[in-house]
């Protein structure tokens, strides 16, 4: 199978109302998208799955829902204010910035190699290029009706944040014993200078991420158990090939300071292998920088050596774009049925944003309709997405369902009238079967459990 383009990526989205650009009839926004009908219904299928995988399958994780915009002491002691930031290079004619690390072709912030390595290069317009500095990428506003500087708060640049601030809540309310884990889903903002490649790097984001609190004896066991749920998790329940996939892992002068280790799995995206989960050791960086500057205890006594220390934090990250953008990427094929090229999102059917689609073989038959129109209605009761298609004939209606990624077809015929049967058109082989009405939910609903 032939990995698709992000030109096609883009059309299938926007055609089939998967990913729409933000604001776009007033010309868009860059690094902000809107989710479609069917986007938006992938996008839940795969946040209710990782919550449920994440979350509801362990009996020591717990969910938080926390504010996007927090007490800035939040940002200083995590080290944001400081130092969230990506090396930027200006245009001195156009004044258009660029990430200096991107035009250079290197993967660092230190800015004195970066100026050396683009000594002699121009800007894409062809023009002399400024000297690189330091942009910090984290969106500012104001609360209340003062905009001064004992006013300025931040749109969050991660969902991390909230989740340590919440570590002692967390702990009490729920009597949580280490080894735990706090979990979260959520929007955060980052004023990427050069957003690119469709939904990858964006201004706007959503994280689906997970904060697991240990004691430093169970780090190691702790980093690997999580290293696996993330390649578990995109292989088996998101049905992407592991050959798709591969493990980076960041060396000494690509992890951050405080970290121990850190490992992102690489997606084949169209436009190459880039960052798609990640797992990292933050060690004791997080709680001991909060408890310093918020001045709270924030340590752990364990209760059978009677011993006290500050947990370390395994973290486990995704973002919801990015794997939304692998999911279609993995799941988009081209083939020829019938000598006509067809093209086909191959979907895991627990994922698909349509689980069934009904159709009456002739629009224009009361009795084929009537029928059917019971069909609809109970798998609809069953099953909540089914899409009702009686548009064009049947052919077509195959092919618009085959871009959609929807699973399976039911039609319904002049031989379902006599007996009671129903054909089911498997979406991937395309091969149809005949069924009774009455096994027909039954038959159906293992395989949306795959």
């Amino acid at each position: 199978m032939t990995k698709p383009t992000m030109e096609e990526i883009v059309s299938l989205s926007k055609r089939r109302g998967f990913v729409f650009q933000s604001s776009e009839i007033y010309g868009g926004l860059a690094g902000f998208y809107d989710y479609g009908p069917l986007g938006v219904e992938l996008v839940n299928n795969l946040k209710s799955l990782w919550w449920q995988a994440c979350v509801r399958d362990n009996d020591n994780i717990f969910g938080v829902d926390g504010s996007i915009i927090q007490n800035p002491l939040l940002w200083q002691a995590s080290g944001h204010i400081a130092g969230f930031s990506d090396p930027m290079v200006e245009d001195t004619v156009t004044h258009k910035r660029y990430r200096a690390d991107q035009l250079a072709g290197v993967d660092t912030n230190d800015l004195k190699e970066l100026a050396e390595l683009l000594r002699d290069k121009k800007s894409p317009e062809g023009n002399k290029l400024g000297e690189p500095r330091q942009f910090n990428m984290m969106m500012q506003t104001w609360v209340g009706p003062v905009e001064d500087d004992a006013a300025k708060v931040y749109l969050r640049p991660e969902t991390a944040g909230s989740i340590f601030t919440n570590f002692l809540n967390v702990k009490d309310t729920m009597r949580a014993k280490l080894p735990f884990g706090i979990a979260q889903i959520g929007k955060a903002f980052r004023n990427e200078i050069s957003p690119r490649d469709f939904i990858f790097r964006v201004r706007e984001l959503e994280q689906m991420e997970m904060q697991y609190f240990i004691s430093a004896s169970d780090q190691d066991e702790a980093y690997e158990r999580w290293r696996d749920f993330a390649w578990r998790f995109l292989t088996e329940r998101c049905g992407i090939k592991e050959d798709s996939l591969s493990w980076h892992e960041h060396g000494p002068n690509e992890r951050a300071h405080y970290a121990k280790a850190a490992h992102d799995i690489y997606f084949d995206y169209p436009q190459g292998p880039k960052e798609l989960w990640g797992t990292h050791n933050r060690t004791d960086f997080d709680l001991l920088n909060h408890a310093r500057v918020s001045g709270k205890d924030l340590s752990y006594i364990d209760e059978s050596s009677g011993e006290r220390f500050t947990p370390n934090v395994i973290e486990s990250s995704v973002g919801v774009g990015r794997l939304l953008l692998a999911v279609l990427t993995e799941a988009y094929d081209r083939d020829t049925i019938d000598k006509e090229e067809r093209v086909v999102l191959r979907l895991k059917p627990s994922l698909a944003p349509y689980k069934v689609a009904v159709s009456p073989l002739l629009k224009n038959k009361p009795e084929l309709v009537s029928f059917a129109r019971e069909v609809y209605a109970d798998l609809k009761k069953e099953f909540g997405m089914v899409m009702w298609d009686d548009n064009g004939n049947i052919g077509k209606r195959y092919r618009r369902q085959d871009e959609i990624g929807t699973p399976y077809c039911i039609t319904i015929d002049f031989e379902s009238l006599e007996n009671k049967s129903v054909t089911i058109r498997d979406r991937d082989s395309t091969k149809q079967s005949r069924f009774q009405l009455d096994k027909l939910v039954e038959t159906l609903r293992p395989k949306f459990l795959q």
